[in-house]
């Protein structure tokens, strides 16, 4: 192995509040196909007892034809995707509105989501975050708009906070590669 310089580089450590701009959109990277058991295991977890989702005699006779996936696995799956572009940097998740589920979603769809920052403010109580909302998206394989909802995050300033390539969010200090043990730090 050749002798390089080796260096910590900062990785994604997520948008903070001064990185927002409303009418931006965010792709959110991946994709995720819905399986048979994400249905079932929230569908059980969440005490759901609507048979639409756990009963395929019951829902063979309706107008779907078929289970359709519980609404709050779309929703979670959807939230989750977003995360890493919108909330990674949140201190508080403020609310949920308008949540709509525009089609069904049947186990193997692929859920894809974005979201478009709607508004954003200072906070009136904290000087250290600030409030933005944003529109989720999720759209399925054939481009068909499952849900939309508007998500209103507290978000942290970058000011507020310590970025560090040796000790990234989560990173309890001391783990892993540290200053001391590279050329240099970015």
């Amino acid at each position: 192995m050749e002798d390089t310089d080796r260096r910590l580089v900062s990785g994604w450590q997520g948008r903070f509040y001064g990185d927002f701009t409303v009418g931006d959109v965010y792709k959110h990277p991946y994709g995720r196909t819905v399986t048979e058991e994400d249905n079932v295991w929230l569908t059980n977890l969440t005490m759901n007892l609507n048979p639409m989702h756990f009963n395929e005699p019951y829902a063979a006779g309706t107008e779907f034809g078929e289970r359709l996936v519980n609404g709050l696995v779309v929703m979670a799956l959807s939230v989750g995707m977003s995360v890493i572009d919108v909330s990674q940097n949140a201190t508080a998740n403020l609310g949920y509105d308008e949540v709509r589920h525009h089609a069904p979603v049947y186990h193997g769809d692929t859920i894809f989501a974005e979201s478009e920052v709607v508004s954003k403010r200072e906070s009136e109580s904290r000087d250290h975050v600030g409030i933005v909302t944003t529109e989720l998206r999720a759209y399925n394989q054939d481009d068909e708009k499952v849900l939309s909802l508007q998500r209103t995050n507290m978000m942290l300033k970058r000011k507020a906070v310590e970025l560090s390539a040796a000790r990234p969010p989560g990173w309890p200090e001391g783990v892993g590669t540290q200053p001391d043990d590279v050329d240099e730090t970015e």
